[in-house]
C-alpha cells in the first residue's frame, strides 16, 4: 500500500498542474463546452489512478524482468545470446511503450491512415531493438558512449538531407516518444542488469547509462529509413475538432474500453511471454517471486488500459481545442508564453526528473545543487516548448534549424564533459518526455498548428517532443562541464 500511494503521489504531482492550467484557461481565455471540461476531468482522474497502477506494474514486474534478464545475459558469456535477447526484448518493450502508443495513433488519426499507427509501433520497436542489441554489444566490450553516438548522429545528419520534413518530424518525436514510463526503467534495469556482473566498479558505473540514448537513437534512423520505403510523398494531414459531435459525457469512454483493452492487451502480451519462457529456461524463480512479478503484470495492463481510455477520451481532446484557440488571437505572444509556462510546468511535475536530480547530486557529492539542474532543466523544457509554439507561427522556420546546431553542440560537449555526465545527459532525454508531454502537449501542439494559417500539421505539428528531448542533453552536459571546472579548483576527483 506505501508503494501504491508513493505512486499516486508521484502522478498527482505531475498531472495535477497541467489540469489546473487547463481549468484557469477555462474560466480565462478558453471556455470549454460542458461536456468536453467534465470529460477532461473524468480523462485526469483515469489518467491518475492508471499511471498509479501502471508504475506500480513496472516495479513490480517489468523492472525486475529487465534486471535479471540484463543478470542472465552476461551469465551466458555468448555474445549472440545477448544480441538476440537485446533485440526480442528491446522490440516488445517499445512496442508496449505508451507514449509511442499515443503518438501513432496521433499520427494515423492525422494522416488519415496513410501512415499507419501499426507501421510506426513496428518500425520504431524494431530500430529501438537492434540498438538496444547494439549497446549492450557496446556494453560488453567497454566501447566509449561518445564515440558511437557521435557516428550514429553523424549516421543520422546524413539521412536527415535525404528525408522528407514530415518523417524527419517524425523520426525525433518517436525517439523521445519510445524512451518513456515502461522502457526507461526495463532499459536501465538491463543495463544495471549487465554492468553490475563487471569486476571494474568504475566502468560498471558509467555503462549504467547511455543505453537508453543508443536505443533512442534506434527509433530515429528506423523513420528515417522508412521514409526511402514508404514511397509517399504528400500527405492530406487533418484535425478533427469532434467537439459537438456528442454532448454525451460518458459514451467516448464507453466507446473507448474495447479497442483499448485489446491493444493493452497485445502490449503486455508479449513480455508475459518472454517472462514464462526465461523463467523455464534461465530465472528459476520460488512460486512466491514468480507470481509477485506476474501480479505486476497484472498491474501493468490494467493500468495501461486506464492510462489510455483517459487520454483518448477526456485529454487529448482539450489539447487540442486549447492549442487550435489559443493559436487563433490575433495575438500569437500568447501561444509562446503559454508553451512556454507548459514546458516549465511539465518537467517541474515530472517525477523521473525528481529521481534525476537527486542522482546528479548525490554522483557530484553535492557539487552540482539539485535546484540548479531541475531550474536549468525547467527552462530548458520551456524555451523548447516555446520554440516549437514560435516554429508554427513562422512556418519558414523548420525543425531542422533547430536540430541541426543543437546535437552539433550536444555532441561536441560529449568530447570535453566529464563521461558519466555523457550517458546521464542523453538517458535524461528520455526521461524529460513524460506522459504529459507525449499526450496533452502533444495534443496542443497540433491544435495549434490547425490554427495558424501557412503553417502544416504534420511538419509543424510534430517536432515538439524532439525539442523537449534535445534540451536535457545540452543542459545537463553543460552541469557536467561546470563540475568538472569545479572539481579542478575543489581538488574534487574529476568524473572522467
Amino acid at each position: 500500500m506505501n508503494l501504491f500511494i508513493e505512486k499516486f503521489k508521484e502522478v498527482l504531482y505531475s498531472v495535477i498542474p497541467v489540469s489546473i492550467i487547463v481549468l484557469v484557461l477555462n474560466f480565462t481565455f478558453v471556455p470549454l463546452p460542458f461536456a468536453v471540461l467534465i470529460r477532461f476531468i473524468i480523462g485526469a482522474v483515469f489518467i491518475i489512478l492508471g499511471l498509479t497502477i501502471f508504475l506500480l506494474g513496472v516495479d513490480l514486474g517489468i523492472t525486475p524482468l529487465g534486471s535479471m534478464a540484463g543478470s542472465n545475459l552476461t551469465k551466458s558469456n555468448r555474445l549472440w545470446v545477448v544480441v538476440a535477447s537485446g533485440i526480442v526484448l528491446g522490440f516488445f518493450i517499445s512496442i508496449a511503450e505508451p507514449g509511442l502508443l499515443v503518438l501513432a495513433n496521433q499520427i494515423d488519426f492525422i494522416t488519415d491512415g496513410q501512415i499507419s499507427n501499426i507501421s510506426i509501433l513496428i518500425v520504431v520497436s524494431l530500430g529501438l531493438a537492434i540498438m538496444v542489441a547494439f549497446g549492450l554489444i557496446r556494453t560488453v566490450f567497454n566501447i566509449p558512449l561518445y564515440k558511437i553516438l557521435s557516428i550514429l548522429y553523424f549516421l543520422i545528419l546524413i539521412l536527415s538531407f535525404f528525408a522528407t520534413p514530415e518523417f524527419l518530424a517524425i523520426a525525433f518525436d518517436a525517439s523521445g516518444a519510445t524512451t518513456g514510463v515502461l522502457a526507461v526503467p526495463f532499459i536501465l534495469a538491463l543495463a544495471i542488469g549487465i554492468s553490475s556482473m563487471k569486476k571494474d566498479s568504475k566502468s560498471s558505473e558509467k555503462d549504467s547509462f547511455g543505453l537508453v540514448s543508443i536505443a533512442s537513437v534506434g527509433a530515429i534512423l528506423s523513420v528515417l529509413i522508412l521514409n526511402f520505403f514508404s514511397g509517399a510523398t504528400e500527405f492530406s494531414a487533418n484535425l478533427e475538432l469532434e467537439v459537438s459531435e456528442t454532448s454525451s459525457v460518458f459514451r467516448p469512454f464507453f466507446n473507448e474500453i474495447i479497442p483499448v483493452m485489446l491493444e493493452s492487451f497485445l502490449a503486455i502480451l508479449p513480455l508475459l511471454i518472454i517472462l514464462t519462457v526465461l523463467q523455464k529456461i534461465a530465472f528459476k524463480l520460488t512460486k512466491r517471486a514468480y507470481l509477485r512479478i506476474l501480479k505486476g503484470f497484472i498491474y501493468a495492463f490494467f493500468g495501461l488500459l486506464l492510462f489510455l481510455v483517459g487520454v483518448n477520451a477526456g485529454f487529448m481532446e482539450v489539447g487540442s481545442i486549447i492549442g487550435y484557440t489559443i493559436a487563433s488571437f490575433d495575438n500569437s505572444f500568447y501561444l509562446i508564453i503559454i508553451g512556454f509556462v507548459l514546458g516549465i510546468v511539465t518537467i517541474l511535475a515530472e517525477p523521473a526528473v525528481h529521481v534525476l536530480t537527486h542522482q546528479i547530486e548525490d554522483v557530484t557529492s553535492g557539487y552540482v545543487k539539485r535546484v540548479a539542474v531541475l531550474t536549468a532543466l525547467a527552462i530548458g523544457v520551456g524555451l523548447a516548448i516555446a520554440l516549437s509554439m514560435l516554429r508554427i507561427i513562422i512556418p519558414s522556420i523548420q525543425l531542422w534549424h533547430y536540430l541541426l546546431p543543437g546535437y552539433i553542440l550536444a555532441i561536441s560537449l560529449t568530447y570535453i564533459v566529464p563521461k558519466l555526465f555523457v550517458g546521464i545527459a542523453f538517458d535524461a532525454g528520455g526521461v524529460a518526455t513524460g506522459p504529459m508531454t507525449a499526450t496533452f502537449i502533444l495534443a496542443f501542439t497540433h491544435g495549434a498548428a490547425d490554427a495558424v494559417e501557412g503553417a502544416d500539421l504534420l511538419i509543424d505539428g510534430f517536432g515538439m517532443i524532439a525539442m523537449v528531448a534535445l534540451t536535457p542533453i545540452i543542459t545537463l552536459q553543460i552541469l557536467g562541464y561546470i563540475f568538472n571546472i569545479k572539481s579542478k579548483k575543489g581538488g574534487l576527483p574529476e568524473n572522467e
